[in-house]
């Protein structure tokens, strides 16, 4: 067995944003999802660091979906920006289950284990993004609670930590979430989010006690990272 993490599939069977208009290493993404893939077992697990689809309801996400449920291993998923297919985990996991959907699980408010590992995570947020500070404020205060409750959920088990937006990247960190991998002894964090010249200012490597690790798919090659084996 061997835990893999990627993000940013950013698939659109159902849609017409296909990203292969941007070229270069998304020129014929889906095969690159595929081929990359490859190497993962069915024994094995992936963590999807959200962005999963470009469709807006769950039924324009629906092909998107059998695609990721197709490819090998268990999936792990959590909500990206443009998942705005997303409504509820509860609606989700009945969206799979009606359409024979078996290898994909939702991250959110929960953890999962690997061994004795646990993996929990939440999107995350830039506080300075979207639509002024009194909004962006609630929704950083929202999701500090819900990584917060997925630490919580992990007991005394060594953690690893999966996001879509990095906590710390250029100038900018988020001290609540830094904060609170400190607190929980936060071994590994997985992000995605920043694509072609953003790459350039993405952290990777160790800050105060966690290995931070950009996995958005187009950084990887579409090749899931390996974690753990």
């Amino acid at each position: 067995m061997a835990l893999y993490a990627i993000g940013d599939l950013h698939l659109s069977f159902g849609t017409d944003k296909s990203m292969d208009v941007f070229g270069g290493r998304w020129e014929n993404y889906t095969e690159k999802i595929l081929e990359g893939f490859s190497m993962v077992g069915d024994e094995d697990t992936c963590v999807i660091c959200g962005d999963l689809s470009w469709g807006t309801t769950l039924a324009q996400s629906q092909e998107d979906f059998l695609f990721i449920d197709r490819l090998p291993g268990k999936k792990i998923i959590l909500k990206g920006n443009h998942d705005y297919w997303w409504t509820t985990a509860r609606k989700t996991c009945g969206f799979f289950e009606e359409n024979g959907i078996t290898t994909i699980s939702i991250l959110n408010n929960n953890c999962y284990f690997y061994g004795e590992t646990a993996i929990c995570g939440t999107r995350g947020w830039f506080f300075e993004e979207e639509k002024g500070e009194a909004h962006d404020r609630k929704i950083m205060l929202r999701e500090i609670i819900r990584l917060e409750t997925s630490l919580k959920c992990a007991g005394d088990s060594p953690r690893l930590v999966f996001l879509h937006y990095p906590p710390k990247y250029r100038d900018y960190e988020c001290p609540e979430i830094l904060d609170l991998f400190e607190k929980y002894e936060v071994g590994v964090c997985c992000y995605g989010h920043i694509h072609s010249h953003g790459c350039a200012y993405a952290f990777t490597g160790m800050h105060r006690g966690t290995d931070y690790h950009l996995i958005s798919a187009d950084y990887m090659n579409f090749r899931p990272l390996k974690i753990l084996d």
